[in-house]
């Protein structure tokens, strides 16, 4: 059981996937208009791409946790506390393994824009946007492990 003091895990995790699921739609949102609004081989363009692209990831993957709390939920009250630890556990971890990995989408977005961009807007637009995503997910992951911790 929980209340607003002190919410059960799976009122944490699904507070955590509305969050990215937000971010992923107001992305292919951005992604969306930015898209049609820029012409082909623009920086607007390449930005839009990887807008889309990110923001449609990571929307699939705050469903996947949000379709999967009613299972967990529906577990014998008995289970609840280990059950909650363990996906605690699991998502802290995944939490800092992903701010990890953020910080290498960051660098390889800034070495495609540096590289790969140098002398064609769209490629550098890509960069910019993976960048953005990056960065945007490196704070998220990273306050939500530290808040898990």
């Amino acid at each position: 059981m929980s209340n607003d003091n002190n919410p059960s895990f799976w009122d944490i995790s699904q507070k955590i996937s509305f969050r990215l699921l937000l971010w992923g739609g107001l992305s292919m949102l951005v992604g969306g208009i930015l898209g049609r609004a820029s012409e082909k081989g623009t920086h607007g363009r390449g930005m839009a791409a990887q807008f889309f692209g990110w923001g449609l990831i990571d929307a699939l993957l705050a469903l996947y946790g949000l379709f999967n709390l009613p299972r967990q939920r529906a577990l014998p009250p008995a289970e609840q506390p280990t059950a909650q630890a363990q996906e605690r556990r699991k998502l802290r971890r995944l939490l800092w393994i992903n701010t990890v990995l953020d910080v290498f989408y960051v660098g390889g977005g800034l070495w495609f824009m540096q590289k790969q961009g140098r002398d064609n807007p769209e490629k550098r637009g890509h960069g910019l946007g993976v960048i953005i995503q990056g960065g945007f997910l490196f704070f998220f992951d990273l306050w939500h492990a530290l808040k898990l911790s």
